[in-house]
């Protein structure tokens, strides 16, 4: 215990770039930002990032040049709507944080998250988590309209490439909150497929379930288990779906086996890669923040898991990434 509370909590040096630029698949840059306001400045000798800007050049700088921000919950939706219009140079956009117009740096999700979707519903259940409940004034608008607000962004904003992060948490739900996120995860299901984007799943305790919502109502054509958290029994069922399967930090930790051997199963072509910053920091920096930076320590983990030439990996990564979400 003594040498977990000493390990540093600060920001970890960037690590060695990448031959070939990798995109970050799925990660939350609004969260990013309230660490980065908390973090301490442990970053080596470089200067601890502290703006959107700090992340991106930061990233950039180690072959993450590009990333799909994801936005779930209905403040992060209209967040990332802003910040992609910014990034895209429209001239009258405003973004919520200072940013360089026209970066062409991100790509977007928007989606009402499982567990938001259950408050939306006024379902305020303990669940197998034991937490109790903690609505927000944003849950004072009903599930429908959360998900028109989802909608429109996706509708009216071209750099959002993607429905998610939604599905299922069975950790988080009971059963009240489990039939709640089960339609919610269908309307998303319905609209990925009516607009023809990418589909974005969160899956937590809930393979099966999942499996069967996508079968039974059809997945869209590029589906991705996102943060990808199951075993060889998942990973072959996806394979022979066709699904895409993204990796993060949690696939070089010690005692996840399982999640190696699922990844031994899946053909190349259906992996992608991504940080879901802050969360999920990858193997040795557990206990510090995590970041779209820290993404080549990942993308080393699996080419050291399949045996693989790291150029040769980035590179397929990369054209996975434009076949899932298109290029930018």
């Amino acid at each position: 215990m003594g040498r977990s509370r000493n390990r540093p909590r600060g920001w970890a040096p960037s690590p060695e770039p990448l031959p070939v630029p990798v995109v970050d698949d799925h990660t939350h840059l609004e969260s990013v930002l309230a660490v980065t306001a908390e973090a301490g400045t442990d970053a080596g000798d470089e200067p601890a990032p502290v703006t959107l800007d700090d992340h991106l050049d930061r990233a950039a700088a180690v072959g993450v040049p590009r990333m799909v921000q994801v936005g779930c919950d209905l403040d992060a939706v209209a967040w990332t709507d802003a910040v992609l219009r910014v990034d895209a140079g429209e001239p009258d956009a405003v973004a919520p944080v200072p940013l360089r117009r026209g970066r062409r740096a991100l790509l977007g999700a928007v989606a009402i998250h499982p567990n938001e979707a259950v408050l939306h519903a006024g379902v305020h259940e303990v669940a197998a988590d034991g937490l109790e409940p903690d609505p927000q004034p944003r849950h004072d608008v009903s599930l429908d309209d959360a998900l028109a607000r989802v909608a429109a962004v996706a509708r009216a904003n071209d750099r959002v490439r993607a429905v998610g992060e939604t599905g299922l948490d069975f950790f988080r739900a009971g059963p009240r909150g489990r039939a709640v996120q089960r339609e919610a995860f269908r309307a998303h299901v319905a609209l990925a497929k009516e607009l023809g984007l990418a589909l974005q799943i969160h899956d937590r305790d809930a393979h099966d379930d999942v499996v069967d919502v996508l079968l039974r109502d059809g997945a869209p054509e590029r589906t991705v288990f996102h943060c990808f958290s199951g075993g060889a029994a998942l990973a072959e069922v996806c394979a022979r779906e066709g699904w895409f399967a993204s990796f993060a930090g949690p696939v070089g930790y010690p005692a996840n086996a399982d999640l190696r051997a699922a990844l031994r199963v899946l053909p190349l072509d259906q992996v992608l890669v991504e940080t879901d910053a802050p969360y999920l920091t990858p193997h040795p920096l557990r206990g510090r923040p995590n970041a779209p930076y820290l993404l080549p320590h990942t993308v080393r983990a699996l080419a050291a898991e399949r045996d693989l030439d790291l150029a040769d990996l980035c590179t397929t990564l990369s054209t996975t990434t434009t076949r899932v979400y298109g290029a930018w």
